[in-house]
């Protein structure tokens, strides 16, 4: 025994109600985007600091998604979101073994904590105000 349990979960529902560590995540960016010298760190570190940027950044999208599918068709902020969402998905799908394609994930993950914190409140707001009788 490996001290190891494979969890089967194709629907994703533990991955829902796991929060992300949204600090750790954020400082992984901020070192990134500071780093100067591209030689750094050897293609394979590269890549590591990628997937990890691209494990969160790939939860966070999937919460952006959720929050906008709430918002009309036709809201502007519903529309940003996608737009967002669509740039993101574009981003993470190349590989990234090198300073240039970290930092463009490290600044992918800010832009959908962004959107997500913007949506979050938007959503939250339109809620309450539903919610409420005057």
């Amino acid at each position: 025994m490996n001290g190891y349990t494979v969890l089967y979960d194709p629907e994703g529902h533990l991955a829902a109600q796991l929060p992300l560590d949204r600090l750790t995540h954020e400082r992984v960016a901020r070192a990134v985007l500071a780093w100067s010298d591209p030689d750094a760190l050897v293609p394979d570190d590269y890549e590591q600091v990628g997937l990890l940027l691209a494990g969160a950044a790939r939860a966070v999208a999937d919460d952006v998604r959720a929050l906008a599918v709430r918002l009309p068709e036709d809201d502007g902020r519903r529309l940003f979101a996608e737009f967002v969402v669509g740039q993101a998905d574009d981003c993470l799908a190349r590989p990234s073994r090198n300073l240039l394609r970290v930092r463009d994930r490290a600044r992918t993950l800010r832009a959908l904590y962004e959107r997500l914190d913007r949506l979050q409140d938007t959503v939250s707001g339109a809620e309450a105000s539903t919610t409420v009788s005057p």
